[in-house]
This record gives structure tokens, sequence and C-alpha cells, in this order.
């Protein structure tokens, strides 16, 4: 009899930031052109960059969720976005939230999110008001509180330009299993 079982994991990551000029273009989706933004902030109007390093902390929260014996969902009710100008290498599981000293923000979620439950996939989406994480975006991380005292999931290291004040950021993160 062949056996044709197959172990492995597909893990795939997405982080997309959409940048507008202020509230009022994010509620009519007028995103900058991308000639305005690069010169506003050095990075096209919407940018998606790939991959990230789950962290110990993350990983053994969800183990909790899964076995039932406890831990902290990352659903609206607990789920942060965060953003901070660290750009300390990616490289270490062992590390707890954003590395920043004082430029770091834990955003909550937009009203419908996270999105879960079809395609494998769960969508986790925060929108950065005018005053609002007004600094080098390079790191970014999805926990389930506002601060590194939560559980981080991951850590992204990726320079996505500087955010000023009167702008709106909109982060999503989309994580697929397979």
């Amino acid at each position: 009899m062949k056996n044709n079982l197959h172990e492995g994991l597909n893990y795939k990551t997405i982080w997309k930031i959409c940048r507008f000029k202020s509230e009022a273009d994010r509620q009519a989706k007028v995103l900058y052109s991308d000639e305005e933004a690069l010169n506003a902030f050095g990075a096209k109007q919407s940018s998606e960059f790939e991959q990230n390093l789950l962290l110990n902390e993350g990983i053994n929260e969800l183990w909790k969720l899964v076995c039932g014996t406890g831990g902290t969902q990352f659903d609206n009710a607990h789920a942060y976005l965060g953003v901070g100008d660290s750009n300390t290498a990616p490289d270490d599981a062992t590390l707890t939230g954003l590395q920043a000293t004082t430029n770091k923000l834990y955003k909550a979620m937009d009203e419908t999110y996270p999105t879960y439950g079809t395609a494998q996939k769960a969508t986790w989406r925060a929108t950065f008001g005018a005053d609002d994480a007004n600094f080098s975006w390079n790191e970014f991380t999805v926990a389930n509180g506002n601060s590194n005292d939560a559980k981080n999931l991951n850590r992204k290291v990726s320079a996505q330009g500087t955010k000023a004040s009167g702008q709106t950021w909109e982060l999503t993160l989309e994580i697929t299993l397979s």
C-alpha cells in the first residue's frame, strides 16, 4: 500500500499600506498619486511587502487558544497592529513586541476586522489617523493588546516611509496557512 501522506505547512504573510492625504480622502478612497507620495514621504501611494518572523510568544499564545487552555484572542476586541521606527533585524524569534524606544504605536482594529474563516486566511486592518504614528514606519506587528506587554504574533522590518501629521495611513496584514 502506498502512503501519500505529506506533512508541511505553507505560511504566507502580506502587509499592505494605503496612504491618503487626509481622512476625507480615505473616506472617498482617493490615494496620493505615486509622484505626490514619493515627494511627501518617500514611498508609493500604496505598498505591499511580504514575509515576517513569527515570534515565540505569539506562537505559544496560538497554541493556548487552539488547545483551549486560555490565552487572549487576536480578535476585534483585543488585536492591535503596531508600527515603530526601529530597524533592528527581525532574526530573533525571542523578541517581544516592537523594538522602537519611543516612536511606536499599537492601533486597534477597524470596525469589521479581523476577517477570517474563509480562504485559509485571517486579515487584520487598522487606520492610523492624522495624529497617529507620525514617524518613520520601519517595523510592524500584530498583537493581542496595545503594548509590548501583549503577545505579539509576528514582526516585520521594512522601511515604508515617514508618515506626517494630517495624513491617514491604512495598514493591513494578511496571513494565509495551507
